[in-house]
């Protein structure tokens, strides 16, 4: 594993790190006449066969964005199933991904989640700790604002109790604090279900990611819409803000 620190060489080889907007579980079950835990239950469904897709596809690291900071304003019997959901996931799969050699964290805040839940969490993670033939991450009361904030946070306390100079805090300090700094950079960003934005999610680690939007919705999101992404992705030139062979500035990816 690589250091999500500074973004790696260009290359046309396919995404090591994938993360995942899994957006339009709602729509799916409205479309169907279902009500929205239907929609839900479907999206948990797909999480299994994208982790093995991605395994067969080479992909180190997946990232799930599965409950972000704002989504506490949800209905609240909405909120109570998707936690359900959660801690279900976690106690049902957690033993598969052991055996399958994939690793499992979750990212987050943690403290506003039931014990119960976090309980959970620690024993899957746990359980799975040894995982070496890949990563899934799922980020669960996660915000990219809130995760550059704690990050700034550690950093300001260190300076606080003299274990630093304010100087030497710089773009490479702060993402070795963010979460994710221990897997490659996250070269691929998709959002199922055709909105276009990011939606407080992985700011810090998204800054040269490759976006794809989709209009499929999340519960049917399944390998050959994993392929399409891939194969958009394999198709653009990453240069991070430097030239092309002819030797034209291009000012992003």
């Amino acid at each position: 594993m690589t250091s999500g620190g500074s973004p790696a060489m260009p290359s046309r080889e396919g995404p090591r790190h994938i993360a995942i907007i899994m957006d339009g579980n709602g729509r799916w079950a409205a479309r169907r006449g279902l009500p929205p835990s239907a929609g839900h239950k479907a999206g948990v469904e797909r999480i299994r066969d994208l982790i093995s897709a991605c395994k067969d596809r080479g992909v180190e690291a997946l990232t799930l964005f599965a409950f972000s900071s704002e989504n506490w304003q949800r209905p609240p019997k909405e909120v109570e199933l998707l936690m359900s959901l959660f801690y279900s996931y976690l106690r049902k799969e957690a033993r598969r991904m052991a055996e399958e050699g994939v690793r499992l964290r979750v990212i987050g805040r943690r403290d506003r989640l039931s014990e119960r839940l976090q309980r959970a969490i620690t024993e899957a993670e746990d359980i799975t700790r040894d995982g070496n033939q890949g990563n899934l991450v799922i980020a669960a009361d996660y915000g990219g604002q809130w995760d550059i904030a704690n990050a700034a946070r550690q950093l300001a306390e260190q300076v606080a109790a003299g274990e630093r100079e304010a100087n030497s805090i710089n773009e490479q300090t702060l993402a070795e604090y963010v979460q994710l700094a221990d897997l490659p950079p996250v070269d691929l960003l998709i959002r199922s279900s055709g909105e276009q934005r990011i939606s407080n999610f992985i700011l810090w680690q998204a800054a040269y990611s490759e976006f794809y939007f989709t209009d499929t919705l999340w519960p049917e999101f399944g390998e050959v819409e994993l392929d399409a992404a891939i194969a958009a992705y394999s198709q653009r030139h990453r240069r991070y803000g430097g030239r092309d062979e002819d030797g034209g500035l291009k000012a992003q990816a």
